[in-house]
């Protein structure tokens, strides 16, 4: 296999592991003010993603790095070409983060409620253009004859893309209300159970209609066995939830985003930003790859280092597996406490 393959394979991995780990961040994020009555059953949902949130932004600074280093073309078309939803993506992102940092800073409501809200749109953001990003590469973009994005924003807001922005949405949502039925105790936890199960059928009313069309369009042999890997393990998951089996509902729909993106990128290869010109020149995995050298240099320090990012990440899982309830959240508000309090 060349290294080109490789990288390509890699980089889907990278994007599987950001969207089934991020995806129930954002989920929770969106959820905060559904599912919690008062602020102390808001911490309770934040501090069930507190310790993992940032390490599961990781594989989205991996997956940038390694295609900015193994693939320098696509990275500078899809940056320039996307550059306005990636800063909207950036930006919700960011202050995502001074939300998590600063809500419990201040012992006043408005001050936390105006951070919650920072929180749920910061996640929102990202949810919806994530899925409109990809649709967009999937389905074709205008790339000239020297490889440059020569398209506006609003050609990015087609039906396909806002479908696949719909899907990304409806499924991180459902991803984060099946991690607070898993992580929560109480009243949190039966809400979120039935609430999982209310938007997961949407979920996957939309996701089988984008991967449908995602199949005619351009999909192959193998997208097409993901894609029904995929449904099969949305449903799976939602008569699970339905059932009271939290573990198994979450599961479910940890391997539909990931093998629902093994299939996104499945159906993309060998093209990695492909043209919808006639005469332009679309981005594979062969015109828009580093030199050989660059791409052996950083397969050697993969294969070190990724067993070692994989086996913290997974300890922390480990360490932070217990379920959080109301009981669990001191009564008095603490402004010089921790972020995740």
């Amino acid at each position: 296999m060349e290294l080109t393959t490789i990288w390509f394979a890699l980089i889907a991995v990278l994007w599987m592991g950001y969207f089934a780990l991020e995806g129930f961040d954002f989920g929770v994020g969106m959820l905060l003010t559904v599912l919690a009555k008062d602020d102390t059953e808001r911490r309770v949902l934040i501090n069930t993603i507190g310790p993992v949130w940032d390490g599961n932004e990781v594989w989205l600074l991996v997956a940038g790095g390694a295609t900015f280093a193994a693939f320098p073309e696509w990275y500078a078309t899809l940056f320039s070409g996307f550059y306005l939803p990636l800063l909207l993506i950036l930006v919700a992102l960011i202050v995502r983060g001074l939300a998590f940092e600063y809500r419990a800073k201040r012992d006043d409501s408005a001050w936390r409620s105006r951070w919650d809200l920072a929180l749920v749109i910061g996640s929102l953001v990202p949810s919806l253009l994530w899925g409109v990003a990809f649709a967009n590469i999937l389905r074709g973009v205008p790339i000239d004859a020297d490889k440059e994005y020569v398209g506006g924003f609003f050609n990015l807001l087609n039906p396909y893309a806002l479908l696949g922005g719909a899907m990304t949405l409806l499924l991180f949502l459902t991803h984060g209300a099946m991690f607070i039925s898993l992580k929560t105790d109480g009243r949190i936890r039966h809400a979120a159970r039935e609430l999982a199960w209310k938007v997961g059928l949407a979920a996957a009313a939309v996701a089988v209609a984008f991967l449908f069309w995602t199949q005619l369009d351009t999909g192959t042999f193998g997208s097409a066995v993901a894609f029904v890997l995929a449904a099969g393990a949305l449903v799976a998951g939602l008569l699970a939830v339905r059932a009271g089996r939290e573990g198994w509902a979450f599961l479910g729909t940890f391997v539909t985003l990931a093998v629902g993106v093994a299939g996104l990128f499945l159906a993309l290869f060998p093209d990695v930003m492909p043209t919808s010109l006639s005469g332009g020149l679309g981005l594979t995995t062969t015109n828009a790859a580093a030199t050989d050298y660059t791409l052996k240099i950083m397969t050697i320090v993969a294969v070190v280092f990724t067993p070692v990012v994989l086996a913290y990440q997974g300890w922390t899982y480990w360490v932070f597996r217990k379920r959080i309830s109301v009981h669990h959240i001191p009564q008095a508000a603490d402004a010089s406490s921790s972020s995740v309090s």
